[in-house]
């Protein structure tokens, strides 16, 4: 089996690849790409994501035809997908960082910035929360309700469907920090970096 992490530029994903290989351990291939032919033909993708929801979705429309590509992996062939932090943000219609930008469109809804209550609240939230889980999710096999993740973002993921939500997170108020729709799965929390736990969730996709 491959699984492909897309190599998009979009800020360091060493820790992403170093974790996903870790859980491999050479029984399945890991690949790190932005080649088309290569993502067409693997079995999962993992779309990683650093920086703003404006930045990251240039820099996947920067590379020709690798939005088709996604659209067609996710909607027509319906394969597994993992979306991490911005990569899960990105399955929006549409994001509000930096400027107004369109999404992916996959799980319909919008990004906005978290309501730091006048200042009450600093941003971005970062450092390990607790997730509380609101449905059976695939990716969630093992890990109890109330474990810690380890989060860096300044703005939420609101869906309009919430039965797309399987967990959510309390920061100034309660936002989702996980989705799951049929082939669909993110986080928006960073697996690769909550340890063991995190590593249960790559665990977990790369088992689906």
């Amino acid at each position: 089996m491959n699984v492909t992490i897309v190599d998009y530029k979009s800020g360091n994903i060493s820790s992403v690849i170093n974790s996903f290989k870790e859980v491999a351990q050479n029984k399945v291939k890991i690949e790190v790409t932005s080649d088309l032919s290569k993502i067409k033909s693997t079995d999962k993708v993992v779309l990683p994501g650093q920086g703003s929801f404006k930045s990251c979705v240039d820099a996947l429309q920067s590379i020709n035809g690798l939005v088709d590509c996604l659209n067609d992996f996710v909607m027509n062939k319906k394969k597994p997908l993992l979306g991490i932090c911005v990569g899960l943000q990105m399955f929006a219609d549409v994001g509000y960082e930096e400027s107004e930008t369109k999404g992916l469109g996959w799980i319909p809804g919008k990004v906005t910035k978290i309501d730091n209550q006048d200042g009450k609240y600093k941003l971005p939230h970062i450092g390990w929360n607790q997730i509380n889980l609101v449905k059976e999710s695939k990716i969630f096999k093992d890990i109890k309700d109330k474990s810690h993740m380890y989060f860096v973002h300044s703005y939420e993921f609101v869906p309009i469907d919430k039965n797309s939500i399987s967990a959510t997170t309390d920061y100034s108020s309660k936002h989702v920090c996980a989705v799951e729709k049929n082939n669909i799965y993110g986080t928006q929390f960073h697996p690769e970096k909550s340890d063991k736990l995190g590593l249960q969730i790559i665990k977990n996709f790369i088992d689906l």
